[in-house]
Parts: C-alpha cells; sequence; structure tokens
C-alpha cells in the first residue's frame, strides 16, 4: 500500500463512487411513481459525471506516471 499515490487514492475513490451511484440508480429503476423515475434518471445523470472524473483522474495519472516515473 506504501507505492499508492494521491491519483491512485482518487481513481479508487471515484471508481467506488460510480458503483455506488449505479447501485442506487438501478434501485431507483424498480421503485414505482414519478418521483423514483426523476430520482432514477439523477442519479443515472451523476453517474455518467463522475464516469467522466474517473476517466479523466485515470488519463492525467497515467500521464504523471509516465512523466515522473514511478
Amino acid at each position: 500500500m506504501s507505492d499508492m499515490n494521491v491519483f491512485d487514492i482518487l481513481i479508487l475513490l471515484a471508481i467506488a463512487a460510480v458503483a455506488i451511484t449505479l447501485g442506487f440508480g438501478i434501485r431507483s429503476l424498480y421503485q414505482e411513481g414519478p418521483e423514483a423515475r426523476s430520482r432514477s434518471n439523477k442519479l443515472m445523470r451523476l453517474r455518467v459525471a463522475l464516469q467522466a472524473v474517473a476517466v479523466v483522474l485515470l488519463v492525467v495519472g497515467m500521464w504523471w506516471k509516465s512523466t515522473h516515473g514511478a
């Protein structure tokens, strides 16, 4: 664990956030009512945004490791 840097931790947190949001979004899909549908849409939009953050962190982390060694 001592080899982990800030990017590794942020990437793991972003992936965990995406997985948790996906789980809540899927659960919301199976609930009844208009507010459940709205909540499901919001959660899925949040998931897409979190995925974008995770991808950016991956790219920046890979660039950082390639330029600064590690």
